[in-house]
């Protein structure tokens, strides 16, 4: 079976795919299929395969020049999380529609004094009934503004310990009580928000696990957060999720063809083998390849490359030798984006950095330096995944703080 991988899902494609379809028609074939997100279990409406085989199949799609499935966190974090602690019936509430793009999902984890310490979150849940209410902020919620639902992490029980008091639910975003606003960064872009919500509320079968497992269930989600984010993308096209992006009703096959022109438009790619191959023919039209620094750099980020990728295929897998891939894919991301951005200047020297019709350079270079201090920052910072590898991983102590058994409510909180 894992041999035949590339054929089974090419063989599919080819008698399926039709660039006239909507983008809402090739999205249900898709999820119907298994192939949208083929790393899930059957159960969810995957296929049960390993990561390696699953991105295989989506190399596939990018090979064949066909749309992708719906992007964005449902599919990266709801889906596997709420496969892994939902409910059956859960399960098909959620999961298919994010597999066919109906809904988009954000994060409602970090807060603006708990973000390196998400259990310190102060969100609260109080039960009215068999709703909840919500009452809170979050910020750097990525995408918060398309999203239609949100997994969210509150405090229910305040008289417990901070890691025991926490749930997990999901929120509605389009309802009284949640306002989203959008957060413009130092690139131009506005992909996080900050999200107040005000009495919000939420169903008691929203609630994924039981009441007070939202510190475990949390750590599902971060789990697949942090081998995600290391681990690129494929590179086929793709359209936005969700009833805020809609777009359900366009032609799939015009979504790819304005993917190709963004290529050729040289849309800067992720940080993976496409750039660095862009990198490598720069350095040689600006005739830098004799310079032994710009060739060591060249070396040490193609070794750091092929070293992620062997270490995202262990952290999406069940056979993990240490538990702490998904932390290390996570730094390794980190640093990744770090060497991307000194080796552009290395090579163009500091107009790398120019911006604007002044430049000479390709402009998306220039985001990408602004960009590159930001992924040691989101997701948990690079301090935190240290952290957790230093205390789980090799056992070393923890750091100093109040004993885990002390109630929430008895803490000292930041000011």
């Amino acid at each position: 079976m894992s041999e035949n991988v590339e054929a089974e899902v090419g063989k599919w494609v080819d008698a399926n795919w039709d660039p006239d379809h909507t983008v809402a028609q090739w999205w249900q074939l898709l999820a119907d299929s298994g192939y949208a997100h083929p790393s899930l279990g059957e159960h969810a409406g995957g296929k049960g395969w390993g990561q390696g085989m699953a991105m295989r199949a989506m190399r596939v799609f990018a090979e064949k020049n066909v749309l992708g499935p719906p992007p964005g966190l449902g599919y990266m974090l709801a889906a596997p999380t709420i496969a892994e602690h939902g409910t059956p019936e859960q399960i098909e509430r959620y999961i298919p529609k994010i597999l066919n793009g109906e809904e988009a999902w954000c994060q409602l984890f970090s807060e603006p004094v708990a973000g390196s310490d998400l259990a310190g979150m102060q969100t609260k849940a109080e039960i009215d009934g068999e709703e909840w209410s919500m009452t809170g902020q979050k910020v750097w919620t990525s995408a918060g503004h398309y999203a239609d639902l949100g997994l969210l992490v509150a405090r229910t029980d305040p008289d417990k310990p901070k890691h025991q008091g926490m749930s997990y639910f999901a929120l509605d975003m389009h309802q009284p009580g949640v306002d989203v606003r959008p957060l413009k960064e130092m690139t131009g872009r506005q992909f996080f928000s900050e999200v107040f919500m005000d009495a919000a509320r939420v169903h008691n079968d929203a609630m994924i696990g039981g009441r007070g497992d939202g510190w475990r269930v949390a750590n599902t989600t971060l789990g697949h957060e942090r081998a995600s984010i290391g681990s690129g993308s494929a590179g086929f096209a793709i359209a936005g999720a969700g009833t805020v992006s809609n777009n359900f009703a366009k032609r799939a096959g015009d979504i790819v063809e304005a993917a190709a022109d963004r290529k050729k438009n040289t849309q800067a790619p992720g940080v993976g083998m496409r750039l660095y191959n862009r990198y490598v023919e720069l350095a040689k039209s600006m005739e830098r390849t004799s310079d032994p620094i710009v060739r060591t750099d060249i070396i040490a980020l193609y070794e750091l490359l092929q070293v992620n990728r062997l270490n995202i295929q262990r952290a999406r897998s069940k056979n993990q030798r240490t538990g702490g891939e998904a932390n290390i894919a996570k730094m390794m991301d980190s640093e990744i984006h770090r060497k991307f951005r000194d080796m552009a200047v290395s090579i163009i020297g500091a107009d790398a950095m120019l911006t604007g019709k002044s430049s000479t350079t390709d402009p998306t270079i220039a985001e990408l330096i602004l960009h590159a201090c930001a992924p040691a920052i989101y997701g948990g910072t690079d301090q935190i995944q240290r952290n957790i590898i230093g205390e789980r991983v090799l056992g070393l102590p923890k750091e100093p703080g109040p004993d885990r058994t002390v109630p929430f409510n008895e803490l000292p909180k930041n000011a």
